[in-house]
């Protein structure tokens, strides 16, 4: 079992912020929102806020994540399970440091964009949500 965790970053205009994956990783050029693997012995919640910095270098308290969702699926012999919390408050500007790129958008548009099969389930509930 893959556990991830990742962030539907949404600000004051309703957008949400995902990200492109580099060239050279595994679904590169895909859209995601931004998160990553809980290490061993790690909570999800820790895990994220430690992504978060990583990847966007924003900072971010626990109590401002909400657990939004999750997704399962099967990756070869491994198996994914995502859980996708809520984000509307953070500090800092987020910044691109580990993506090709950064793109506010709202939650319908998600449905145009190339995405891995993990998140696509998530677009119906952050439409709800958002």
């Amino acid at each position: 079992m893959l556990f991830v965790v990742a962030a539907a970053v949404i600000d004051m205009e309703g957008r949400v912020l995902v990200q492109q994956r580099p060239p050279g990783k595994p679904m590169a050029g895909l859209w995601e929102f931004p998160g990553g693997k809980v290490e061993p012995g790690e909570r999800p919640e820790a895990a994220l806020i430690r992504e978060l910095h990583e990847e966007l270098g924003i900072d971010v308290e626990a109590a401002c994540l909400a657990p939004a969702t999750f997704a399962s699926e099967a990756l070869g012999e491994r198996h994914l399970l995502l859980l996708l919390y809520a984000l509307r408050k953070w500090r800092g500007v987020p910044e691109a440091r580990h993506a090709s790129a950064l793109k506010w958008v709202r939650p319908l548009e998600l449905h145009r964009l190339e995405m891995p099969p993990a998140d696509k389930p998530l677009i119906g509930l952050l439409e709800a949500l958002v």
